[in-house]
């Protein structure tokens, strides 16, 4: 199998997959909002309620910040997060129960093209979730430099990281059964990675742990640019998530190519 014929850079007619899926969801569109609503919720009843009670905790550069602004870029990647996954696994019923990509083929869009425009619109239903939610936050007051002008551009990266790792992860798929493994991942990810606390209060192996995931970059990086404290740490994070967005949507790739036309 030639490398050049399951190479993204071959997808050329990915956008045809994703005016197909704006064109299915313009008839149940809120179905793609009603996600919005969960982040929101977790803001109001943690960032407002639980943060009476907290008071202040330590911001990116040692600072002392208030708990709502602590909480509100954590709860923006997962936004991000949550719309990319929650999109990518429909490509399970595509693939294996509808056949939806049997058809497709039988057109000039290949297996790249499928795995392309996918992975972009599950980037979409992220990028949707992160734009309600920036104007929530920016509304509320809880940007604080202007570099927060970055935050979109920032969850769209974030977006694409989890958007491809999400369709690639869900190629492997044989049953529905197999989503509770995505549930095992997705739920701890969200609770410990420095979402609610800083990281400092977890013991030295968790912390190590909590480092290696990509939600943890993905909150670094935008709880540094909604603060105004920037370092490496922030383009550490910018590396990762490029790199892990790269790696799953080679991977995504390879393997719808692989299933349909084996």
């Amino acid at each position: 199998m030639s490398s050049l014929a399951v190479s993204p850079f071959r997808a050329t007619r990915a956008r045809f997959l994703f005016e197909r899926n704006l064109m299915v969801y313009r008839r149940v569109w809120m179905v793609i909002f009603s996600g919005f609503f969960e982040p929101l919720l977790y803001l109001f009843s943690f960032g407002y309620g639980l943060g009476h009670f907290v008071g202040h905790v330590t911001g990116p550069a040692g600072e002392r910040i208030d708990y709502a602004t602590f909480i509100a870029p954590a709860l923006l990647a997962s936004s991000a997060m949550n719309g990319a996954i929650y999109e990518a696994t429909n490509v399970f019923w595509k693939l294996r129960y509808r056949r939806t990509y049997d058809a497709v083929l039988s057109t000039p869009v290949g297996p790249a093209d499928v795995a392309v425009g996918e992975t972009s619109w599950s980037l979409f239903r992220g990028f949707i979730y992160s734009v309600g939610f920036i104007v929530v936050i920016a509304a509320l007051g809880l940007v604080h430099s202007w570099w927060g002008i970055l935050a979109l551009p920032a969850a769209l990266l974030v977006g694409f990281a989890f958007a491809s790792i999400s369709v690639a992860a869900t190629t492997w798929m044989r049953t529905w059964q197999d989503f509770e493994l995505v549930q095992l991942v997705q739920l701890p990810m969200f609770l410990f990675s420095a979402t609610f606390y800083p990281l400092s209060i977890y013991p030295t192996a968790i912390q190590w742990f909590v480092r290696a995931t990509p939600l943890y970059h993905a909150i670094q990086l935008l709880r540094g640019l909604t603060t105004g404290v920037l370092g490496w740490e922030q383009l550490a994070a910018v590396v990762y998530l490029l790199v892990l967005g790269s790696v799953g949507i080679a991977i995504s790739t390879r393997r719808i190519h692989r299933i349909l036309l084996s």
